[in-house]
């Protein structure tokens, strides 16, 4: 019995899985149990933003893993605040509660909105949005086919179409308390907003009292080129979420807010057992000091704009090509047809990507991804 037979007998069958078994990564390659290597355009679902097995992030969980692993967030420790302190230099945020995951945190940030606003407590979601898949983040998913067999969805969600400002106003009521959604649609198509969306609902947050939260568990961690999404927009949030890329591969997800908005948690408001953890902790500071100071970002733009040059001159060749859309290396090809059937076809050739609302070809590669991988994708589509 092979390794992909024995896991349909002992893991949960809730992934459709591609028949890989991968036991090496290096960068932007994987390597699987034939020896076959992938150039990999997933990064793990825009986890891996360092690349596979990156050196400088071996190092700290190696270091950190000999000195101190987990005591509870009872107690202090110092790779945990200064992770806090290195967010908060960086981003509109004065407070950080850590957890384990996107979802988490997104919970998190729909708790905490809730308890600052007291009594109102509907959010305004977004058509076409993923924000995990606790049954609180699912009810704030507008994708049903995530939310079917799992009903009822908790109330309080308003959903809007992306992109449409005049919807939101026309949903908002006495009764609302803040404004959620991601920057740029992951899941939902990789769908980016107009020029002064953000912007108009930011105004419009200040003038009904209402909060904007950011959900950049995708988007965030460098994925656009900047730091966090937002700063592309010029539009800060009052609650941030982050996960996936934070630790580049370790369970860490963060929720970030301003001051007089987080003192609403108070010690029993909310917490996780494994949250901000010293070994995780100590993984993403590394992994943001590299992003920060390591060129990466310049490098995330660079390719970016070089991977959307090149789908662009692709789709001048064929007609079924409807739109490249991208920002930094967060990029999305949107076909006439489903697209999974290439998806199987690139892995057959050694490249990895991955489809997402069923016609659009996602590309998440590491961002130190290079023109020469870049080339493969091309020369493999």
């Amino acid at each position: 019995m092979n390794l992909m037979e024995r896991a349909k007998l002992a893991i949960a069958d809730t992934y459709s899985r591609l028949p890989l078994v991968f036991v090496r990564g290096d960068g932007c390659r994987l390597w699987d149990s034939r020896d076959r290597v992938y150039i990999d355009f997933v990064a793990g679902i825009a986890v891996c933003n360092l690349g596979h097995c990156n050196a400088v992030v071996n190092e700290a969980l190696e270091k950190q893993m000999k000195r101190l692993i987990h005591v509870s967030n009872l107690y202090y420790t110092e790779p945990q605040v200064e992770l806090a302190e290195m967010l908060i230099s960086h981003s509109f945020a004065d407070k950080v509660f850590f957890c384990n995951s996107g979802a988490e945190a997104n919970e998190a940030a729909i708790k905490l909105a809730r308890k600052y606003s007291k009594p109102r407590y509907k959010i305004i979601v977004m058509e076409d949005s993923f924000h995990g898949r606790t049954i609180a983040t699912l009810s704030a998913t507008g994708q049903k086919r995530f939310q079917q067999g799992f009903e009822p969805m908790l109330p309080g969600f308003e959903f809007v179409p992306f992109d449409d400002i005049e919807a939101i106003k026309k949903n908002i009521d006495i009764e609302t308390c803040a404004i959620m959604l991601e920057p740029i649609q992951g899941e939902g198509g990789v769908n980016f907003p107009s020029n002064g969306y953000l912007r108009e609902i930011r105004e419009l947050c200040h003038k009904k009292n209402l909060l904007l939260i950011f959900d950049e568990v995708q988007v965030g961690m460098g994925r656009t080129g900047k730091l966090f999404a937002y700063e592309n927009y010029g539009v800060e949030p009052d609650i941030m979420t982050l996960a996936k890329a934070l630790a580049n591969g370790l369970p860490m997800g963060a929720m970030l807010a301003r001051d007089d908005v987080a003192k609403s948690f108070t010690p029993g408001s909310h917490a996780s057992t494994f949250g901000g953890n010293p070994l995780c902790a100590a993984v993403a500071l590394s992994c943001i000091r590299t992003m920060v100071n390591g060129g990466i970002l310049t490098n995330c733009e660079r390719m970016g704009n070089y991977l959307i040059h090149q789908l662009m001159e692709l789709k001048q060749k064929y007609s079924f090509i409807r739109e490249i859309r991208g920002k930094g290396l967060m990029v999305g090809m949107e076909l006439d047809f489903p697209g999974q059937g290439i998806v199987d076809r690139c892995m057959e050739e050694g490249l990895l990507i991955n489809c997402t609302k069923e016609r659009v070809l996602r590309f998440l590669p590491p961002l130190i991804v290079t023109e020469k991988e870049i080339n493969f994708l091309i020369e493999t589509l």
